[in-house]
């Protein structure tokens, strides 16, 4: 196998990895993000963890991969190596994302709080808004018994063109 062959694999492999996260993200976005992050987390680490095949030559394969055909075919002896690999990855990654969920959540909380006094704010201002529509109609019932004409604000009229 010559570099180009070993790059051009690896793309082929990159573009249909890329592909199969898109899938494993439509999949997922359903669910509650703190079961759907974790999960799109680890479908990532599966698919773009790669461990070393030929030592010599500083080769490298998708782990997922060589783990499942070392196990199935049981041919050579790397299907430990690789699944120490993806272990490995994984566990990295979801601490990452542990520390990181831990650190957004004060964010979450805070941005939570304004958006539900936001939404009392409005139900208030509504609410005031219909107390004052009611007098507003008292109002308009009072001016058309004295038969007062409202008032005309704009009295410019402008041609149309």
């Amino acid at each position: 196998m010559t570099e180009n062959d070993y790059f051009l694999a690896w793309g082929i492999y990159a573009f249909a990895a890329l592909g199969c996260i898109l899938v494993w993200f439509r999949i997922t976005r359903w669910m509650w993000r703190y079961l759907r992050e974790p999960l799109r987390l680890l479908g990532v680490v599966l698919l773009l963890t790669p461990t070393v095949v030929d030592p010599a030559r500083d080769l490298l394969a998708p782990a997922v991969a060589i783990s499942t055909l070392e196990l199935l075919f049981k041919m050579g002896g790397s299907a430990w190596g690789a699944i120490s690999d993806l272990t490995m990855a994984a566990v990295i990654a979801l601490g990452v994302y542990v520390i990181f969920a831990l650190v957004r959540l004060p964010f979450l909380r805070k941005a939570e709080a304004r958006r539900r006094a936001q939404a009392q704010a409005q139900a208030d201002a509504a609410a005031q808004r219909d107390d004052d529509g009611e007098a507003l109609a008292q109002r308009v019932d009072d001016r058309e018994q004295r038969h007062v004409p409202p008032p005309r604000e704009n009295l410019r009229v402008e041609p149309r063109i």
